[in-house]
Formats: structure tokens, sequence, C-alpha cells
């Protein structure tokens, strides 16, 4: 039996460790739910903390969606007790810096700075920065600024990026206040003030 083929909406980037089976068990709820799972991340933060990101598929993610979010999980995460010790949770939108974890992250952001790190380094750097040039034939395409041939586009295999980012610029914060405002939303709801919902669990 083949496996399924990847999509573009389909996350590339994957947790380690805990994190990883914390994400394999709330991806379902939050896709039953209508969103979509960014990314887990456990810090010890405030104690413990585990950070759910979230989003719709239009990118949105709302203080009442992190609420919504948060009751339904909550349960779920306490009835496998996966997390030994106290913790708080934490559902957040990916905000306006967001990790870009599929490769339609990399096409809807297409024009804005990104931060690379490859899971192997390339010219002996694993780490870049550039202006995103979207996704093609399999390939992250970033305009760098290259010291010895200056600005030039390349491509980097989605197989050998390891986490990816946007870079806080005013263009972005421009975009994503007009986004918002598209979606009937105001403020900065996507992110730079987070949209976090905490429980103690």
């Amino acid at each position: 039996m083949q496996a399924e083929a990847r999509t573009s909406d389909d996350r590339f980037y994957g947790e380690t460790g805990l994190a990883a089976t914390l994400a394999g068990l709330v991806a379902p709820v939050l896709e039953n739910l209508g969103f979509r799972l960014v990314r887990v991340k456990i810090s010890g933060r405030d104690g413990q903390t585990l950070q759910i990101m979230a989003e719709r598929p239009d990118g949105s993610m709302t203080i009442d969606d992190c609420e919504t979010v948060s009751r339904e999980l909550s349960p779920l995460l306490d009835a496998h007790d996966l997390i030994s010790d106290a913790y708080r949770l934490e559902v957040s939108s990916p905000g306006i810096d967001r990790p870009l974890v599929r490769a339609s992250d990399f096409e809807n952001w297409a024009g804005h700075l990104a931060k690379i790190e490859l899971r192997e380094p390339v010219d002996g750097r694993r780490r870049f920065q550039g202006k995103l040039e979207g996704f093609e034939d399999g390939e992250v395409r970033v305009e760098l600024d290259l010291p010895e041939i200056g600005a030039t586009t390349i491509g980097f295999p989605l197989s050998l990026v390891s986490e990816a980012r946007l870079v806080m610029t005013d263009d972005l914060i421009r975009e994503a206040l007009t986004r918002a405002k598209k979606q009937g939303r105001s403020g900065f709801a996507d992110g730079a003030e987070p949209d976090d919902f905490e429980v103690e669990n």
C-alpha cells in the first residue's frame, strides 16, 4: 500500500519526543473543530508549559477560538496523562512572526523576510535569512544577498528545512493587519499581541 502523497497543507515540521506524541494526539481533534495544528512545544516557562499553536485554514485564530480549543483539549490531555508533572496549557495563535510549517505557508507569505534553518549545511551554513519567493517543484524559494554574487534566488528542498519563521518587519505588520480586516477581525488578532488562553493542569 503506497503512502499518501504529501500536499502543500501537510506539515513538514515535525516535533520530537513527547511533543511529537502530543502533536499526534491533538491534531485530529483540532481538525474536527475546524482548526489545524501549527506546532506543539514544551518549555520550562512558568514551571512547565505546553504550548499548542493552532489556526483556522485561513490563518486566523481569535481569543474565543483559543478558549474553544483549550476546553476541548484539556480533558483529552488529562485522560492520557502524558505529562507527569504539573503544567500550564497554553493555546495560542501563530503570531505575526509565525513559524512556517507547511509548503503553503511559503506561498502565502511570499515577499516577506524569513529565517530558515536547515537540517544539513549548504556551503558551510545551516541558517539563512532572505525574502520568500514562494514554493516550487518541492523547493522553498528564497532571495538571498550573498557576498560573492549579490542578490540571487535559490531553492532549498523542503526535506532539508528544519525550521522556518517570518521576520517581524513593518511590511509584515501591515500585511497582517490588512488580512485581519479582510477576515472581519481587528487589531493584532493573529499576532503581535499573543492570543492565548491558559489553564492549569
